[in-house]
């Protein structure tokens, strides 16, 4: 135990690594866990039937089902296109690529308000695109639907840049030494590529996950907001708190946050056990 300990120490990049560890728990624990221990500490001055009727009430079942489904839905979507489109802007040279580089960025500077705004008016039935949609009977604002469309919208940058550094540093000499042995492009993409991109594949959708359960802004807008139908978890816990029904809020809050942190533990096991598998 005094063997490893030295090792670590002497093998620390930075000076000073009891004082640097002590300054980031420090850290951590203000910024990170003393805000979400209060949470549980509101949520534990509830008796246990006061708690699961606040949390299992038909109005907040129906705003779970219609946040985790549509923030997984719209992580799947975005895993699959933001590789998509993180493999054109590293492996292509083509007119426009730095332009089309920024927008992917853009749902990361652009306000949620403004994102939730600018959705409505293009999905409306009026709008640019809505008006098509509609002639096919398709309706995209005031409907889940729209939950849907502004997930997907604020998730694509994480899977992107979460990708991106890992295919760059895919050496292509692995493709030519797999087309030299016979192997299609399918099977090189499948057998050589896609293992090694698949922690960061994971970890792209974990993060659009997560952003999605607590999106706000750019989803009230064209949600509609009405309860049963396009109201999400995060705008219920801002009614009750507008209701002064505070211990309710942190309740549906607690859930969130252990749901929330129970999924970036499976993916980060799942993560574990591929590096694992892949010998790294």
């Amino acid at each position: 135990m005094l063997f490893s300990r030295t090792l670590l120490k002497r093998h620390s990049v930075l000076p000073g690594f009891d004082l640097a560890l002590g300054f980031t728990l420090l850290y951590l624990s203000f910024i990170v866990l003393i805000p979400l221990s209060a949470a549980f500490l509101k949520t534990f001055t509830m008796t246990w039937p006061a708690f699961w009727d606040a949390v299992t009430s038909p109005r907040v079942i129906a705003s779970y089902k219609l946040t985790f489904g549509a923030s997984f839905g719209a992580a799947v979507l975005n895993a699959f296109f933001g590789l998509i489109v993180a493999w054109v802007l590293v492996r292509y040279e083509f007119f426009g690529k730095r332009v089309i580089d920024a927008l992917v960025d853009l749902p990361f500077a652009l306000p949620t308000a403004v994102a939730g705004i600018a959705l409505t008016a293009l999905y409306a039935a009026n709008g640019w695109i809505g008006q098509y949609l509609a002639m096919v009977g398709i309706k995209v604002s005031y409907t889940p639907l729209g939950v849907f469309v502004a997930l997907t919208f604020i998730g694509l940058p994480f899977v992107v840049r979460t990708l991106q550094p890992v295919l760059e540093d895919v050496q292509k000499e692995l493709e030519e030494a797999a087309a030299t042995l016979g192997a299609t492009r399918w099977q090189t993409f499948t057998r050589v590529i896609f293992p090694i991109l698949t922690p960061a594949l994971m970890t792209g959708f974990a993060l659009a996950f997560a952003r999605a359960l607590g999106e706000y802004g750019s989803v009230i807008f064209i949600a509609g907001n009405m309860p049963m139908v396009s109201e999400i978890t995060p705008l219920l816990i801002i009614t009750k708190l507008e209701q002064y029904d505070y211990t309710g809020a942190t309740a549906i809050a607690v859930v969130m946050l252990v749901a929330s942190f129970l999924m970036l533990l499976a993916i980060n096991t799942l993560q574990a056990w591929t590096r694992k598998r892949q010998g790294r």
